[in-house]
């Protein structure tokens, strides 16, 4: 990022000086995605306040902030810190008027985790023979799902020899099963 300093500039030490380099290669990241930008610094002093205002074109847009402080590098630090934080506004405000805006209800995000296994098993009765057992259905218990608890107090709650636990989630108040696959791994079902 090219930066042009206007008005007079104090001397900072070396730390700061790595700080500002630091800011404003944050800010250059967010930024620099078509060439390199160029950012203008107007430092000026009214009274006993050191005023900084930093200045940025952002694609259509000039990013502009301004700060006041007692000293030079404060000033410019908050200047860079309030057009960081409109770079990311109009990043995020961008993306979302950009992306497709219709929301998938859970009932489509399940239904292709849902034909997976369904696929398999098909594909699992035409490689096997006919004489597989019939899954066998188990039924949950009332006092399983009574506690509220997190995932991971559900896990230390399914010891090795259980192959399933139902609980009822302490964020959403719903219930929901962990169940251990044939591969060890565990699969986590919400209602």
């Amino acid at each position: 990022m090219k930066i042009t300093f206007t008005g007079k500039q104090d001397k900072l030490n070396p730390s700061q000086e790595r700080k500002l380099a630091m800011a404003f290669s944050r800010l250059s990241k967010l930024l620099e995605r078509r060439g390199e930008k160029e950012a203008q610094v107007i430092l000026g002093v009214q009274r006993h306040l050191q005023h900084a205002e930093v200045r940025v074109n952002f694609y259509d847009h000039t990013l502009v902030g301004a700060g006041s402080a007692s000293d030079q590098f404060t000033a410019t630090m908050d200047a860079v810190d309030k057009v960081e934080k409109q770079a990311l506004k109009n990043r995020e405000k961008w993306r979302d008027t950009k992306r497709d805006g219709t929301k998938r209800s859970p009932a489509e995000i399940a239904e292709p985790l849902l034909a997976e296994p369904a696929a398999k098993a098909a594909k699992a009765a035409k490689t096997k023979p006919a004489k597989s057992k019939p899954a066998k259905v188990v039924k949950a218990n009332a006092k399983s799902n009574g506690k509220p608890m997190t995932v991971e107090e559900a896990m230390i709650a399914m010891e090795a020899d259980q192959d399933y636990v139902v609980y009822r989630d302490s964020e959403t108040d719903k219930v929901s099963v962990l169940i251990r696959r044939r591969d060890g791994k565990v699969d986590l079902v919400e209602a």
